[in-house]
């Protein structure tokens, strides 16, 4: 068991991506962290510079289309997330912790879509 929050982590993780707040978003990630995006073909970004250029984008797009939290839930190896931009178009996401109380990993994926929806994890 972890001796800090995970979820807690998560919905800070939340509150970065509803603010657009990237400096605090990327300061949630271990320095080394890997995002792995599936919403698209599979992508890889590792580290501060490669996440930046992956969620500075995003973030813009989740700021002014609106960012929804639809379920959060402990797993356990982590937390997994889903989530919403613009009202509809539903992301999955799986985090995963270092033992130092940073995301190490993050792996997004649609979720279950509407047919019109697309994917802009």
């Amino acid at each position: 068991m972890s001796d800090f929050d995970q979820m807690g982590i998560v919905v800070d993780w939340v509150d970065a991506c509803r603010k657009g707040d990237l400096a605090t978003l990327l300061d949630l990630y271990a320095d080394d962290a890997q995002v792995e995006c599936m919403c698209n073909g599979t992508r890889y970004y590792r580290g501060r510079r490669e996440l930046e250029t992956y969620w500075g984008p995003r973030l813009s797009t989740f700021s002014s289309a609106g960012f929804g939290l639809e379920e959060i839930n402990p797993v356990p190896l982590g937390v997994d997330l889903e989530y919403s931009v613009a009202g509809s178009l539903r992301i999955h996401a799986s985090f995963r912790f270092s033992p130092e109380g940073k995301i190490y990993s993050t792996l997004c994926e649609p979720a279950e879509q509407t047919p019109h929806a697309g994917c802009a994890c």
